[in-house]
């Protein structure tokens, strides 16, 4: 599409960049809004916290896109560098970030699980925007088709391949689906039964969409557990899956008895 937003002189911005900064700037506009008026949370406060997610979603998404290509990129360093500002693996972010998150919450003494809730839609916030940084730049691109959903990528300077082919839009559809699970999660939340259930809904929800998209991704440097049957986010996928079922389950029986007991 247009992976370049604009250029003067030897100066380009790149729409991928540039989509991430609006995403990450509604995020915690939405985040530090929510914790004051809901939580009684300072927006100075949040400013700090911001900036340990930000840190540690960069790390943790370079290091798993790094590990797409270990011996490429740790064998030889210098490679590391290169698209240095591109290349990032969602899981990785989220991975990295949500135990900084609770350190942080932890370390500040504020309420975990209600925080958490919130960070989910903050979440959705702005990988939707990230999504479609990546439909700019061609990037997380999905293979041929003959659907009338099909998006023919012609700029050279994309990351789509082949280009002037039509691709499945996996970005566009990740937007959509993310989208869906903003709006169940702002739904539930005048009516959740326990604290943390956003977030486990999130994380849920999320791995699913994750597990279909990638049947219709293209950019097979992803790498797979099982060639051409599990790639790795399908992995992590399940396992998070799994998890965080697990957790939402312990989380309700534990509501259901501190109901009951209030009952009594």
């Amino acid at each position: 599409m247009h992976p370049e937003f604009f250029t003067i002189g030897n100066f380009t911005i790149h729409t991928y960049g540039f989509m991430i900064m609006l995403g990450a700037l509604s995020g915690y506009l939405y985040l530090t809004r929510t914790a004051k008026k809901e939580l009684g949370i300072e927006t100075e406060q949040i400013q700090n916290l911001a900036i340990f997610i930000v840190i540690a979603a960069f790390v943790g998404g370079k290091f798993f896109f790094y590990l797409e290509e270990p011996s490429y990129y740790f064998e030889t360093p210098a490679h590391m560098w290169e698209n240095f500002r591109q290349g990032f693996v969602f899981y990785g972010s989220l991975i990295f970030a949500i135990p900084v998150a609770i350190w942080y919450f932890k370390k500040e003494k504020w309420p975990l699980w209600p925080l958490m809730d919130r960070l989910a839609i903050t979440a959705t916030i702005i990988h939707s925007f990230g999504r479609m940084g990546c439909f700019f730049a061609g990037c997380c691109y999905g293979i041929p088709t003959t659907s009338w959903t099909g998006v023919t990528f012609t700029d050279a300077h994309s990351q789509a391949m082949p280009l002037n082919t039509p691709l499945h839009p996996t970005q566009l559809y990740d937007v959509f689906n993310i989208l869906v699970i903003m709006g169940i999660l702002l739904l539930l939340k005048r009516q959740k039964k326990f604290e943390g259930q956003l977030f486990f809904i999130y994380v849920i929800l999320y791995a699913i969409n994750r597990s279909v998209i990638e049947v219709f991704r293209g950019d097979l440097r992803r790498g797979f557990i099982i060639d051409d049957v599990l790639s790795h986010s399908q992995f992590i996928s399940l396992v998070l899956i799994a998890l965080t079922t697990w957790a939402y389950l312990k989380f309700q029986r534990k509501a259901r008895f501190q109901k009951g007991v209030r009952k009594k």
